[in-house]
């Protein structure tokens, strides 16, 4: 699959937005409708506009995007059907050529979201309840890539 990696623009807000629709459904099961309705409006309204958002465009428009907010991957997210595909990969490496050492959350049940950090160099680092959805949260951190969150 060809695809290159570029600046999010906001023309690409449909493509972001289903994106991490259809990620999110994927990876965070316990997520309520309402939840994720709510999230998709302050995607749209209040995140996407304080980060550094990146995409991978393939000629079919946008599939995967990674948001940062100076060192911390805000968000990372790949279409479904596009896993495995090196795209996540792409997104994180153009993320540690910005920044060098990053930070992640992850729900510690998003398996899929564990098993690619830990496949990236992430550690764990701490472990706290995020209120809104009452589940556990991981904080993790890039290191030299010998150690394991899974």
């Amino acid at each position: 699959m060809k695809y290159k990696i570029r600046q999010y623009q906001p023309a690409d807000l449909d493509d972001v937005l289903n994106t991490w629709d259809r990620a999110t459904r994927l990876a965070h099961a316990f997520m309520t409708d309402a939840f994720i309705a709510q999230e998709r409006k302050n995607i749209a309204e209040i995140y996407l506009p304080k980060t550094n958002t990146w995409v991978s465009e393939t000629t079919s428009g946008v599939n995967g995007f990674i948001s940062l907010i100076g060192s911390e991957v805000a968000a990372l997210f790949v279409q479904p059907n596009d896993h495995g595909k090196g795209i996540g990969g792409a997104l994180m490496d153009k993320a540690k050529k910005l920044h060098g050492s990053l930070e992640v959350e992850v729900f510690k049940s998003n398996k899929i979201g564990r098993h690619f950090y830990a496949a990236h160099g992430f550690t764990f680092s701490e472990e706290k309840l995020h209120p809104p959805t009452n589940q556990q949260v991981l904080r993790l951190i890039l290191n030299d890539g010998k150690g394991s969150i899974s």
